[in-house]
């Protein structure tokens, strides 16, 4: 548990930025934590940053104060009721969220096969109510663990005090920068219950020639293989996945839109309809786009237009520009204002 100085971000952030750290240290528990946040140089920095998987962030210059990454691991089972046949699993903020999920399934668990191979920590998961193919963590969420940053405190929230909605919490908006997350508690089930309510896993486990009821490793197999055929790895191309939310609209606001364009897909939710973010971007035009020199540093996935991507050279404020771009382009078309997913520092 070092503070250092300097310290280049590029291996820390899956847009595979060239960005510098004024100071930077890691922690492992709890203490460690509350020992770096008495350090003078955290006490008087302008700037914090908890950091974990560096999957949902966009750095558009040196990040000018400290970045903590979060490194507590721990899975464990810590409570089992043979009346609901519910499991509450405990995990480390700084585990691997997918090597959660790869856990769960190995102690045959259900609940967040539909969420597997989500970039990033367990830490970062309730902090934008993780979501994908008709789930969210808060779905299953029972508590969390954090501490106070001005306090040290270790406080405990439920998911009413969450505060959770689409990609949402209250850590995002009323107490952003007051906590740490340093473990997450799930609800999770003995009995399999699957959700393939989303089109795209049923047709998925179809075309794996998998009938009848799946089990939850056979919908995180079909989840990952969709994963895998649309969204870009990190490791070879710089991204942070999804870079918009999908927006929301009205009933009529989407009448109206369907008259014009009758191939618009949409999803009903509570108040209005969902409309895919990456179909509103490739209508708009913007698939597949490369800006820069030597064929383009930077632009939107040929594969998946709600993904920007680093070819290699790319800085921050050049995708911050074509996203920016991109928001104009689809409220200019669509009337629909879209916001980005990942954190813009």
């Amino acid at each position: 548990m070092v503070l250092e100085e300097n310290v280049p971000l590029r291996p820390y952030n899956t847009f595979g930025l060239d960005v510098q750290a004024r100071y930077f240290a890691r922690f492992a528990s709890a203490d460690e934590l509350r020992q770096l946040l008495k350090l003078p140089q955290v006490q008087s920095a302008e700037k914090l940053l908890i950091l974990g998987g560096g999957s949902n962030l966009l750095f558009t210059q040196d990040f000018n104060g400290v970045v903590l990454k979060n490194e507590i691991r721990g899975l464990e089972i810590i409570s089992e009721d043979n009346d609901t046949h519910t499991t509450l699993l405990r995990a480390g903020a700084g585990e691997s969220w997918h090597g959660l999920v790869e856990y769960s399934l190995d102690q045959h668990l259900s609940g967040i096969e539909n969420l597997s191979l989500i970039p990033g920590t367990v830490g970062a998961a309730p902090l934008q109510n993780i979501g994908a193919y008709g789930a969210e963590l808060r779905d299953t969420f029972d508590h969390l663990e954090a501490v106070e940053i001005s306090t040290g405190a270790l406080r405990v929230f439920t998911a009413g005090e969450c505060g959770f909605g689409y990609r949402e919490s209250v850590f995002k908006n009323v107490l952003k920068n007051q906590f740490v997350v340093t473990a997450v508690v799930l609800r999770l089930h003995r009995h399999a219950q699957p959700n393939v309510r989303y089109g795209a896993i049923s047709e998925t486990l179809a075309e794996l020639g998998i009938e009848g009821e799946p089990t939850p490793q056979e919908v995180s197999r079909a989840v990952i293989h969709i994963r895998r055929s649309k969204l870009p790895d990190p490791a070879e191309i710089g991204n942070a996945g999804s870079f918009f939310k999908n927006p929301e609209v009205s009933q009529a606001k989407f009448d109206h839109l369907k008259s014009q364009y009758p191939e618009l897909p949409g999803y009903p939710v509570l108040g209005g309809v969902k409309v895919p973010a990456g179909w509103l971007i490739e209508r708009a035009g913007w698939k597949g786009l490369r800006r820069g020199p030597d064929g383009g540093t930077h632009g939107v996935h040929a594969r998946q237009a709600l993904v920007l991507v680093n070819h290699g050279g790319a800085t921050g404020s050049e995708v911050r520009q074509l996203a920016e771009e991109i928001i104009s382009s689809v409220r200019q078309q669509f009337g629909i204002e879209l916001h980005p997913e990942v954190n813009i520092l």
